[in-house]
């Protein structure tokens, strides 16, 4: 949704051309490719129109656009892991349609973290809708109800199958989503996904099920400097969450924001003053150097909703330079607390991005 200021899409849709990695040459820019200097759009932000479905299940014919899936597995044998699967989706005036993908999975029990990427240009836009992408070997399918996840990498592999639970959920009210000054996308989440498949990792073959989040986010802009920090949280009383704050270049936070589903599946948006996130822990990257945090207290005052959030891998970073040119975190986590005065525990996923570009 997710989400994600640590992609520099000029960087992304031509200077990988350059590097020879794609197998379709460039033309050369034309003036329009310029963002101005006041805005991350192209162009004023045009009127909100409503999301539709099935058909926003689909890509669009924008310049920005990526679908993620994020979850927690489990073996028969209860061995535990978290899995990333991401497509961003970048067209740019007189370009070439750039896609490029990122997966991870996390060996929660081993505190081991695997990843790979993957990019290539296209003369234009992969199936719209049932959406079918291939990014080389990848392939993501989703109708917006049934998905399937296919990943081959160096030390780890994974088919999956999702099934949604729950209706799909439009953040800020009407799925127009304004995360920093003068910048917005449409964005919904699935926020209840059963998973079932198979996963190799470490030289093991695993029957895995379990739970996951897909947040899908389109729309007519750049992005600028700064970050983010995203949560997407799924707890044992049904309750499931989502909070983001963006960041400038100096660290900054520009704007809080969220929406928690109740157990009823009702939706309910979040503004900043009903957000607490303080960081209770920081961990420096070995290799990187960035300094990101570890730890946090979230607290929604109106929902009387109190978690403390700790990583369940702390290394869970991703040096994406190949494909989008970035480095970022994003990984498994667990939440404990109360909720409405009762004891709660849950699952999900935080990502962390612009902390990188902050290293020494």
């Amino acid at each position: 949704m997710r989400r994600r200021a640590f992609l520099s899409w000029l960087a992304l849709s031509f200077s990988a051309c350059a590097r020879g990695q794609q197998p379709l040459a460039a033309p050369q820019p034309t003036a329009e490719l310029s963002p101005r200097p006041a805005s991350l759009f192209l162009t004023p932000p045009p009127a909100p129109q409503p999301v539709e479905f099935p058909r926003d299940f689909g890509s669009h014919d924008v310049l920005t656009e990526w679908w993620y899936y994020t979850g927690h597995l489990a073996s028969p044998l209860h061995q535990r892991f978290g899995f990333e699967f991401v497509v961003f989706q970048v067209q740019r005036f007189g370009y070439p349609v750039v896609y490029a993908a990122h997966a991870a999975v996390t060996v929660v029990d081993r505190q081991t973290f695997h990843w790979d990427e993957r990019v290539v240009a296209l003369p234009q836009r992969q199936a719209t809708w049932p959406l079918e992408l291939v990014i080389a070997d990848w392939r993501l399918f989703s109708d917006g109800q049934q998905d399937r996840l296919e990943a081959q990498a160096r030390d780890f592999a994974f088919s999956l199958e999702l099934q949604s639970q729950r209706s799909p959920i439009l953040h800020d009210g009407d799925g127009y989503f304004s995360w920093a000054p003068e910048t917005g996308s449409y964005y919904y989440s699935r926020t209840r996904l059963t998973v079932s498949g198979t996963l190799e990792v470490e030289g093991e073959r695993f029957s895995i099920s379990g739970l996951a989040w897909n947040d899908h986010q389109w729309g007519n802009f750049l992005l600028g400097p700064g970050g983010w920090d995203w949560f997407a949280l799924q707890l044992d009383d049904g309750t499931d969450l989502m909070l983001w704050q963006s960041r400038d270049a100096t660290q900054r936070i520009l704007t809080q924001s969220g929406t928690l589903v109740r157990p009823d599946g009702s939706v309910r948006a979040l503004s900043a003053e009903q957000i607490g996130i303080t960081v209770t822990s920081w961990w420096r990257s070995p290799s990187s150097g960035a300094v990101y945090p570890s730890g946090w207290h979230l607290e929604i005052v109106s929902s009387d909703l109190v978690l403390t959030v700790t990583p369940l891998v702390l290394d869970q970073e991703l040096q994406a330079l190949r494909s989008t040119g970035v480095i970022y975190w994003e990984g498994a986590v667990e939440a404990n607390g109360t909720h409405n005065g009762h004891p709660v525990r849950g699952q999900g996923y935080v990502e962390l991005t612009g902390y990188a570009s902050q290293a020494p």
